[in-house]
């Protein structure tokens, strides 16, 4: 039996997914982070998948999202993504450290890893947190940058060159497009559909091309969908659960 415990790490509220009869036993975890104007329980099935395999699945929300949310417009919501994807990169350490301390999972056997926003706060983490042992991106970019600057040609409004600059000097440290070395061997997954409006695969796609001298041998899975928009099909789903639990068991 597949079992749910919500807890909460300091002010992150968090759901924890595992076999029941391992409840007393530390596992491999995975750290799933969700979408942008998502929440936690929006992902129950990848957590229920990767439990059936063995995993502890932890389902956390960022700010203004989910338990943490508020009556916050779309646009208080675009104009706040960085500070978003920022703030829940600046938490992993409190989730690794209760996840640790609590003995919900082996040490050395943590893996991070998100749709969308999730996935993009991902490929920030990798730039900060070693303890890291594989990623997974399901829709997401790394070239914080060049993402921002997509954002503002789509019409982001409201915002001054002063906040704009400020913005970018800041996702300069988390950008891992400009620092691939940071990956360090680690594997990691891509899925991305080929039609995503939201995400742009040309961002993943340009960081793969431009910057493998950096990868190892088989260290990146890239795995695309002709027909997909900004939305994970089953098979991706499937796909990024069987290496998850191969790389990461």
């Amino acid at each position: 039996m597949i079992q749910i415990e919500k807890v909460t790490v300091e002010d992150v509220p968090m759901l924890i997914i595992g076999k029941q009869d391992l409840k007393n036993i530390p596992l491999p975890g995975f750290i799933f982070l969700h979408g942008f104007m998502s929440a936690k329980e929006h992902n129950l099935h990848y957590a229920y998948l990767l439990a059936e395999r063995g995993f502890r699945v932890f389902l956390p929300d960022a700010i203004m999202h989910g338990e943490r949310g508020g009556d916050y417009s779309e646009e208080v919501m675009s104009k706040s993504f960085w500070k978003i994807i920022l703030s829940s990169i600046k938490e992993l350490p409190k989730i690794k450290h209760y996840i640790t301390e609590y003995g919900y999972v082996i040490h050395d056997r943590i893996a991070l890893g998100g749709t969308s926003m999730g996935a993009i706060t991902t490929f920030g983490a990798l730039t900060q947190y070693e303890w890291i042992k594989a990623a997974v991106s399901m829709m997401g970019t790394p070239a914080y940058q060049d993402f921002t600057h997509g954002m503002l040609k789509q019409g982001l409004e409201g915002i001054s060159e002063a906040e704009v600059k400020e913005t970018l000097d800041a996702l300069t440290k988390y950008d891992l497009s400009l620092q691939p070395e940071k990956l360090n061997g680690r594997p990691l997954f891509i899925w991305h559909g080929e039609k995503d409006p939201v995400v742009p695969i040309a961002g993943i796609r340009t960081f793969l091309e431009s910057q493998a001298r950096h990868f190892k041998d088989e260290q990146v899975t890239y795995v695309t969908d002709e027909q997909a928009g900004h939305a994970v099909t089953r098979k991706g789903l499937l796909e990024a659960v069987n290496w998850i639990e191969e790389k990461v068991i």
